[in-house]
């Protein structure tokens, strides 16, 4: 077959000026074993000269925050051993007088999704805030809106939004919160600052979505997807969505009720969503003073089991921008240790709030949103164990199969519970700081004279007769994650070595489409050599 090669090249010529995108999407699997970190972009990092000491979050207006200086200050985030972050959402806002309810700093009150927020930074600041964070091997998720759009009446203009036409919405009404229905179409907010709900069944909608989404995630490189909102749209509405967008998507299913939760995850909606039926256990077993009742966890967790198509993919949290911080709920720091021990080392993809280690104790929103600078961004107790945590975590997804297994109840008592994922167990108690008289006995799958090792303390632990061991909290309820000497070389704890520099290293799941794609240009132009090479040329 005779083929022509002046036109080939100027087809591959034509490609080369085109400096077409190389994406590659970034899956479920690959965000199962990442760790993230959440804020609110505004309550993050402050531009250098601002002062510090102007921002009160009961003022609800802008601090100052802007994705350059998200961008400046990841090396606190980075250092703690996350490999995601998840900014609030960068659609343009409600641009008008401040309302009584404050001003969108947010970031959730969309006007319209098509244009970015001009409050924290250009299209250009976005791009190299998501540079960055693929430079240092490390995924951005962005959270989005897509139920609603903000308004100041029942009766918007609707030239301001992205969808202008009244049949694109759904008529106004108060949510029956008994009914799905209602849910999915009656507005959220009240009639001070009425969300107006988006006729998500609407085929002009749909498709408009879509094509947003695909753009906004290929333009600015995005791993993955946090939903606002994803129980208030009709839940066909997703996969199509989703699908759209190529990359992994988590939704906010608010409530206790899991069987609502769990069908929200699966081929027919997304891919994961927020476990907020996990949370509300882990509020009832922890807390201080608290119910107390270690039986929740264990109970939620073979629920999930049967209920979820895959629990290992659901967000794990014990604070976020809508819900009460920790330490306003919970008095004893070893309250808070033993949680976020069970949310690194469970299934699922562990989820910090911003401030979390700082001992913020904001209540509700607004409260909840306390500027981050104001820490000193301290190297804390708090601080120290997330980083222990992530770089465990890391080097057990990285060696072993432990992201890919399920965990097991291996103990529960009125005072703790003991888990088996993988090669590791660890053991969380409620019994708070000071000593108890109490003692937690755990059946492990190891024979006796094992070697076991805490990686927290890095005290050793032998296995004894029929495989128990037994903690004692003479010292006060600190958490325990236990796993076998043997397996710990490599992890760089406990005076272990670690792996090569850039062994553990993640890459991102998207590929910039704005950088200079030298990889995709390579590939062209070693294409053109050999074609020239072939023909003698």
């Amino acid at each position: 077959m005779r083929i022509n090669l002046y036109q080939t090249v100027q087809v591959l010529s034509l490609l080369l000026s085109l400096r077409l995108p190389l994406v590659l999407a970034a899956t479920a699997d690959e965000w199962r074993g990442r760790a993230i970190y959440q804020i609110i972009v505004d309550r993050y990092a402050l531009p250098e000269g601002t002062d510090p000491t102007k921002c009160d979050p009961g003022d609800r207006t802008w601090c100052g925050g802007t994705w350059n200086t998200v961008r400046e200050n990841l090396d606190y985030i980075q250092d703690a051993g996350f490999t995601a972050l998840w900014i609030s959402p960068v659609s343009q806002n409600f641009e008008g007088p401040t309302t009584p309810y404050g001003d969108p700093y947010h970031g959730y009150w969309i006007a319209d999704a098509t244009n970015l927020n001009a409050r924290f930074g250009t299209s250009d600041d976005l791009k190299a805030l998501s540079d960055e964070l693929h430079r240092r091997g490390m995924y951005l998720m962005v959270d989005v809106v897509v139920n609603d759009v903000m308004a100041t009446s029942t009766s918007p203009d609707l030239s301001t939004y992205m969808f202008k036409d009244k049949s694109q919405y759904h008529p106004y009404c108060v949510i029956d919160w008994s009914n799905t229905t209602s849910e999915e179409r009656c507005w959220m907010g009240d009639t001070v600052v009425p969300l107006a709900d988006i006729n998500t069944e609407d085929p002009t909608v749909v498709s408009a979505f879509q094509n947003w989404i695909q753009s906004l995630v290929q333009e600015y490189s995005i791993d993955g997807l946090r939903i606002d909102a994803a129980k208030h749209v009709n839940i066909d509405f997703w996969p199509g969505f989703c699908a759209a967008a190529k990359v992994f998507c988590i939704g906010e299913v608010f409530g206790s009720d899991i069987n609502e939760s769990a069908l929200y995850q699966g081929p027919n909606s997304l891919d994961s969503i927020l476990h907020y039926p996990m949370y509300g256990a882990l509020v009832d077993a922890f807390t201080i003073p608290g119910l107390q009742n270690m039986s929740a966890v264990a109970d939620m967790i073979a629920q999930s089991k049967k209920k979820f198509t895959d629990p290992r993919l659901l967000g794990n949290f014990i604070e976020n921008q809508d819900i009460p911080r920790w330490h306003n709920l919970s008095v004893d720091p070893q309250s808070l240790y033993n949680a976020m021990v069970f949310n690194f080392m469970s299934d699922g993809i562990p989820i910090v709030y911003y401030g979390q280690e700082q001992g913020f104790s904001g209540y509700a929103d607004p409260w909840n949103r306390e500027p981050l600078w104001t820490s000193g961004y301290a190297n804390t107790t708090t601080y120290q164990l997330m980083s222990t945590l992530n770089q465990f975590r890391k080097f057990l997804v990285s060696t072993t199969e432990w992201v890919n297994s399920f965990m097991e109840v291996l103990t529960t008592t009125d005072n703790g519970i003991a888990i088996l994922k993988g090669d590791v167990i660890s053991i969380m108690t409620n019994i708070g700081s000071p000593p108890k008289n109490v003692s937690i006995p755990v059946y492990t799958p190891y024979p006796a004279s094992t070697a076991l090792i805490n990686i927290l303390t890095c005290e050793q632990w032998p296995v004894g007769s029929n495989g128990t061991i037994e903690v004692q909290y003479s010292r006060g309820g600190v958490p325990v994650i236990l796993i076998p000497m043997d397996y710990l070389p490599g992890s760089g704890l406990c005076g272990t070595t670690s792996p090569a520099q850039g062994s553990s290293q993640y890459t991102s799941g998207v590929q910039t489409t704005h950088r200079d794609m030298t990889g995709s240009r390579g590939i062209v132009l070693s294409l053109v050599v050999g074609l020239l090479l072939f023909f003698g040329l």
